[in-house]
């Protein structure tokens, strides 16, 4: 890349760490260029406060907020919950809020005449690869800059070390300087003593967790909810009609209450690192708890099992940046087909971080207590032993051959 060509960029501004460093050392590396920061709102409403004086006031010529809420709802994560997508059980709160910010990222570039984008990525992690593979979809001739690959910065202490020199304001210090991801979906935490993993996350510790409590601080009585689904979709809570992303924001309140959605997991980077992660998803839990249970009476065998099995290349897809692929499109496909007949009831009872099934009703329920009653019915138990015969005749003649 020609360094004296870059005039204009566009900055994936959080006004975190890394981007707030990242202005001046752009003005200082990039030949003092415009810096056009743009910030996409996925539901980390309290970090937006007082963003634009910050990005202005370090160096940034604009900043633009992008509402990308139901956006982000209805077109990522719902895709992902019908599906049942997880990554080694993380429910891709990071991942597929990406894509989203990235296609808002690449809109303002083009309508700004930017000659790159830069992000705040690092070298090591995932969402590199989630930003760049996304603007190659959508502008695949725009040059990136990503900081983190070529500066001599080397640790979070040594950006906290340039923002005081450079007079850059800060919401954390060095003691709790955890690595953060929020979005109206999940909170992600990393770094500081959650990298030993022999660590106990300290989820008692005051200000840890932010979307709700630890299960040893829920009340001591469970709470009942009751989540509906119209194909696949969830469109009501105890009864209360609401958008997917009302529903989504209830129940963060509902299961955060309850130490519902806590995750600690080692998990494997797309670039072969393993990295520990702590994860807050209490809306999300319930959404895919209550989603798993309306399909157990819902869909037929043949079609739950292999769709359990895509669900794994669905998930893997998302967490590898590969959301805008005609793969994961054909898969959304096939998860709608899936849903047609996703809609009913269910009720789950939250206690101190548990979710426990409490009932469940569809008009498609493919659960037939008249033949799977302990009691008198209309099945003829007397069929078993022929198609035993049948399904065991394998089994009988390689016996029957071995013998020999």
């Amino acid at each position: 890349m020609n360094k004296d060509s870059i005039k204009k960029v566009v900055l994936a501004y959080s006004g975190g760490l890394d981007t707030s460093i990242i202005i001046p050392w752009l003005k200082e590396n990039y030949n003092n260029c415009e810096v056009i920061a743009v910030s996409g709102n996925v539901g980390q409403n309290d970090e937006l406060e007082g963003l634009e004086e910050k990005a202005l006031k370090t160096g940034a010529s604009k900043l633009y907020v992008l509402d990308l809420t139901d956006e982000y709802v209805e077109d990522y994560i719902m895709p992902c919950l019908k599906a049942g997508a997880v990554y080694e059980e993380y429910l891709l709160g990071t991942s597929h809020a990406r894509p989203c910010i990235a296609k808002g990222l690449v809109d303002i570039a083009l309508k700004e005449g930017a000659d790159a984008i830069v992000h705040g990525c690092t070298g090591k992690g995932n969402d590199q690869v989630r930003f760049e593979l996304a603007i190659k979809h959508f502008a695949p001739n725009m040059p990136v800059i990503a900081p983190w690959r070529e500066w001599n910065i080397k640790s979070r202490e040594e950006e906290i070390d340039y923002a005081e020199a450079h007079k850059i304001p800060l919401r954390i210090n060095r003691e709790t300087n955890y690595s953060k991801d929020k979005n109206l979906w999940h909170l992600s935490h990393e770094g500081l003593d959650l990298e030993d993993p022999g660590n106990e996350p300290q989820y008692e510790k005051p200000g840890f967790l932010e979307m709700g409590v630890s299960p040893l601080q829920a009340p001591d009585e469970p709470c009942y909810v009751t989540i509906d689904f119209e194909q696949g979709v969830p469109v009501a809570v105890d009864g209360v009609k609401m958008s997917a992303k009302e529903i989504v924001l209830k129940l963060n309140e509902l299961g955060g209450a309850n130490g519902i959605g806590l995750l600690d997991i080692v998990e494997n980077r797309l670039v072969g690192i393993k990295c520990r992660g702590v994860y807050e998803t209490p809306g999300g839990a319930i959404l895919y708890k209550a989603h798993s249970v309306l399909e157990s009476v819902c869909l037929d065998k043949l079609t739950l099992h292999e769709k359990q099995k895509l669900a794994i290349t669905f998930g893997e897809l998302v967490y590898n940046g590969q959301w805008f692929t005609p793969l994961r499109e054909a898969l959304s496909a096939f998860v709608d087909k899936t849903q047609e007949t996703v809609t009913g009831k269910v009720k789950l009872k939250l206690y101190k971080g548990n979710m426990i099934n409490a009932g469940v009703w569809s008009p498609y329920s493919l659960y037939s207590e008249e033949i799977a009653t302990f009691g008198e019915s209309d099945y003829n138990q007397a069929d078993a032993a022929g198609f035993i015969n049948l399904y065991g005749l394998p089994i009988k003649v390689q016996a029957l051959v071995m013998g020999k």
